[in-house]
């Protein structure tokens, strides 16, 4: 379905404001990449590896490898948690609050 001219108008109105108020998420839109972080890929990696040892620590029935992999699947979660926070998306910074102190997560 095509647009009318009054919604074509409208639509390169919400464009140019757009880029006006915030440039990074302009950049990135008009890129059109995924924002994911390596922080975000290297903790989901690192959640696969750790279930990959705790699989693994019991078919060989050490207890030792078994801990690792959890430690491992905890460190990954952590990571990928970290990636997805706001302030580790390229251009942009943390909200703050009103006393300008950082919010807590």
């Amino acid at each position: 379905m095509a647009l009318s001219d009054e919604e074509r108008r409208r639509l390169e109105k919400l464009e140019q404001e757009l880029a006006l108020s915030d440039p990074g998420l302009d950049r990135q839109l008009q890129s059109g990449r995924n924002p994911a972080s390596p922080r975000t890929i290297y903790g989901v990696l690192a959640v696969l590896a750790g279930f990959a040892l705790v699989i693994a620590g019991i078919i060989t029935q050490l207890a030792v490898i078994g801990v690792a992999g959890f430690l491992l699947m905890v460190a990954g979660a952590s990571w990928f948690l970290r990636g997805l926070r706001v302030g580790d998306v390229p251009g942009r910074q943390p909200e703050r609050r009103a006393d300008g102190g950082p919010w807590p997560l």
